[in-house]
């Protein structure tokens, strides 16, 4: 599929509701006509999310500062679910790809790309069962992997004996994800015991994620894994209330004294959309579901231990090289 050459006009803000207005976050510089590949990135959370989308953006920024000679790359965040169809179609207008980051928009990248069959669309984050189209593939961090090794973390540091976890939308993933961190968890420590996960329908609320993480913490649970973006906010404040802790990520933060964080699962959705970029360019990209875990060369899951234990460390590199080799289906 060749780059049209063409730049459409930049979209600063797009009135899409009576009360909402988007914006389009810069261009890679240049004005007119050139012959560089024209991205846009949907983000439809915030890039300080310290989640999915900021990690997102951090590759957009790589782009950005690497590939500006060949590569014009936009993006747009926080974007209201009822508003992803008629964002993704503005994109489709202007661009040769098209990356949204976060399964909730699967339904409307299917839709918008069944509709502009000349341009590429990459979906991170979608369910891993989806089957492509011819302009559509999938990405997929494989956040069940992560979720396990955050289960075997948790299980090792909880001293009450109980963990929970609490996810964003009720998403396949986040729900496969959890079923990965009960069987980490158990792997570990076959007597811990995992209450019911929690999902609170959005990423981004930290007084929901506050009260379902209190709720754990009443019951007894003093670690909890998690799959929240802004949300995880209120995750912390639970833990440092209760003196209890949280398996964080997809970024990892801080380790020093006094913050409730056991320890990070790293997940780099930036590194996915400079693959995507990467992979139009040089005429390899195929409409397929592309995994991104700990096995193969597309590496793309990690865990940042925060303390200086052997025990633990070694029941995560067993736990990632069975992941890896096959010998272990996290769910």
């Amino acid at each position: 599929m060749s780059p049209r050459t063409t730049r459409g006009a930049a979209w600063a803000a797009a009135a899409l509701t009576g009360s909402l207005t988007l914006a389009a976050c810069g261009s890679g510089g240049g004005e007119g006509t050139d012959d560089r590949l024209r991205v846009s990135v949907l983000l439809p959370g915030s890039i300080s999310d310290t989640g999915f989308m900021q990690s997102g953006h951090a590759g957009v920024e790589r782009i950005r500062a690497e590939r500006s000679d060949e590569v014009d790359i936009t993006f747009v965040e926080e974007v209201a679910a009822a508003d992803f169809e008629q964002v993704l179609g503005r994109m489709a207008g202007e661009s040769d790809l098209v990356v949204s980051v976060g399964g909730q928009t699967d339904a409307d990248v299917r839709a918008v790309a069944a509709t502009a069959p000349d341009v590429t669309f990459v979906e991170i984050g979608g369910p891993a069962d989806a089957e492509p189209l011819e302009n559509l593939a999938y990405y997929d961090p494989r956040q069940p992997e992560g979720a396990y090794l955050a289960g075997v973390v948790a299980a090792l540091t909880s001293r009450s004996g109980k963990i929970g976890f609490i996810g964003g939308a009720e998403l396949p993933e986040i729900v496969n994800s959890s079923h990965a961190f009960e069987n980490g968890a158990r792997s570990a420590d076959p007597g811990i015991e995992v209450v019911e996960p929690q999902f609170l329908g959005d990423f981004n609320d930290p007084a929901r994620a506050l009260q379902a993480a209190s709720a754990d913490h009443g019951v007894g649970v003093d670690v909890i894994g998690q799959i929240l973006n802004l949300g995880k906010s209120g995750l912390e404040q639970a833990a440092l209330e209760a003196g209890a802790h949280v398996v964080g990520g997809p970024i990892a933060g801080d380790c020093a004294d006094g913050s409730p964080y056991v320890g990070y699962v790293v997940t780099d959705t930036g590194v996915q959309i400079e693959y995507a970029v990467d992979a139009v360019l040089d005429g390899t990209w195929e409409a397929a579901q592309v995994p991104f875990g700990l096995a193969g060369d597309r590496v793309g899951t990690d865990f940042v231990l925060c303390a200086d234990d052997p025990e633990v460390e070694q029941a995560l590199d067993e736990a990632a090289e069975a992941i890896a080799s096959g010998a272990v289906e996290p769910y």
